[in-house]
């Protein structure tokens, strides 16, 4: 089990997509000297740790995530001395850093990928997984007839992404390797060197890319769970107070590998769909959703992991449909109620604090396909380049709507989204029952029924959250008599909890 980092019982981290955060030379794509700027604006809302999707050098067939030098800041980001100065000052504001770490595969382009293409063996040769005939594919999409090289090259996700060779848990052919065959190992020695490089430059921790991933044809994840407890022993030698979270989706196997956190998202296990994105979810107005789709599963990854590591519940990521989708204000207000009061530690994705909207049929830019409506650049303020950018074209088009959200629109209206946001995430550090540990009991999670309500307890104090995202009033079988310390909408009243509300209450 891994140590976690003291830090982490009051993080809240707001995730950046650096090339739609904030543009500081008008290319129209952001870059680092943009994100340091808005450093304040982060810490302004409540978040005192940041997530910095890839910003390595990259051909940008998948928006970074195909990394052709780990080592090597995207030049139209700025320069590795400009990724030095985001950490320094991030942690002059006491904030803490992560940034993606994409372990499964690189770009097409790679040098590994190079030389691993040649026929001549060569310290590359087996960095990844090739079949031994350019007739035999591989167990896993592959791409072949590329090099001189005679086989078939397996890809994690997009055809340009050949995957790295961490072996096989369950080997079938003769070209697949042991995970601890020397190949394997060297991957991972590799990839060590790779966290060394950042965490001397000031980094505090990764969110590491398709964390299960890496040891093929293991069922259970045995191997897997192997190799992350290796990386993680690593890092206690080294890097004690490196922080870590999986996009793994199953926080039993994660933090047993390791992790300090792990994320409920939108693959996997229904639970984190059932609450905003199924066809009906329990966020919703029309009051047809099922808390216990979500509680079933949380509660059951709660009782394996607690006191062990966190289980994070992001707003929305760079991968899936914004939160705003579907919602106006007031529902936003309400789903951030919950997502800012349960235990773990929040995730609050660029934009969704002013409720960016996801823009459909937006055109496919650096491999995002439907998920690049969720990735437009910061709306600022309104008017040309709505404060992201002083160019003319931004690389992905802007909310093109009259009422398209801004931060300027929002930061002096008390009744505002984003001051809601940082009215409860105030709330939230200001009371130690609402931390990451904080003890959750829910008081009321029916099947098919409203409302949702818990408990969270810590510090000598306990707090009770109401939630009801429905379009109607619903009866409590339980209290709500105490101090209401923030609500959206009516407060509850004899028995009875307002259509479209939510209520903290100290008891």
């Amino acid at each position: 089990m891994a140590k976690l980092p003291a830090w982490l019982e009051d993080a809240v981290f707001y995730e950046i997509y650096p090339q739609s955060f904030q543009d500081s030379n008008g290319d129209g794509i952001g870059d680092i000297p943009g994100m340091i700027a808005r450093l304040d604006y982060i810490k302004s809302l409540g978040c005192n740790a940041v997530w910095v999707n890839p910003w390595y050098d990259s051909p940008f067939g998948d928006a970074g995530y195909d990394v052709r030098d780990y080592k090597m800041i995207a030049p139209r980001y700025g320069t590795n001395e400009d990724a030095k100065r985001f950490f320094e000052e991030a942690h002059a504001r006491g904030m803490h850093v992560l940034i993606d770490l994409v372990p499964g595969h690189t770009a097409i382009d790679h040098p590994w990928f190079k030389a691993s293409m040649q026929a001549e063996k060569n310290e590359f040769t087996d960095r990844y997984i090739w079949s031994d005939s350019i007739w035999e594919s591989t167990d896993l999409p592959c791409i072949r007839g590329i090099s001189p090289r005679d086989g078939c090259a397996a890809v994690n996700f997009f055809s340009h992404q050949p995957a790295l060779n961490y072996g096989y848990a369950e080997r079938t052919r003769p070209w697949m390797m042991a995970p601890d065959s020397p190949a394997a190992l060297q991957t991972r020695e590799a990839i060590k060197d790779v966290m060394r490089f950042w965490l001397d430059m000031g980094a505090d921790g990764f969110r590491v890319d398709m964390a299960a991933s890496l040891v093929k044809a293991d069922e259970g994840w045995k191997e897997t769970i192997k190799l992350w407890q290796d990386f993680r022993a690593f890092l206690d030698r080294e890097y004690p107070d490196c922080a870590m979270v999986s996009e793994w989706g199953v926080p039993a196997k994660s933090i047993e590998g390791g992790f300090h956190m792990d994320f409920m998202l939108h693959f996997g296990p229904p639970a984190y769909t059932s609450l905003f994105r199924s066809e009906q979810p329990f966020f919703s107005r029309a009051g047809k959703g099922d808390i216990t789709a979500f509680l079933d599963t949380y509660a059951a990854d709660l009782r394996s992991t607690e006191g062990k590591g966190l289980i994070c519940i992001p707003s929305s990521n760079h991968d899936m449909s914004r939160l705003a989708f579907g919602r106006d204000e007031r529902d936003l207000k309400i789903c951030f109620a919950f997502l800012f009061t349960m235990p773990g530690a929040p995730f609050l994705y660029y934009g969704d604090e002013i409720g960016m909207r996801y823009l459909e049929h937006v055109t496919s830019v650096e491999g995002g396909y439907g998920r690049t409506g969720s990735r437009s650049p910061m709306q600022w303020e309104s008017g040309k380049g709505f404060g992201f950018t002083t160019g003319d074209t931004p690389y992905i088009p802007f909310d093109d709507g009259a009422d398209a959200p801004t931060v300027a629109a929002q930061v002096h209206d008390p009744a505002s989204l984003m001051n809601a946001v940082k009215e409860l995430l105030a709330l939230r550090h200001a009371h130690g029952a609402l931390h990451a540990f904080g003890g959750f009991t829910p008081v009321y999670a029916e099947k098919e029924r409203y409302p949702f309500a818990y408990r969270r307890t810590g510090a000598g104090e306990s707090l009770l959250v109401v939630l009801n995202p429905a379009d109607r009033a619903v009866k409590a079988p339980f209290s709500v008599e105490g101090e209401v310390l923030w609500r959206v909408g009516d407060a509850p009243a004899k028995g009875e909890i307002p259509a479209r509300s939510a209520c903290i209450i100290k008891q």
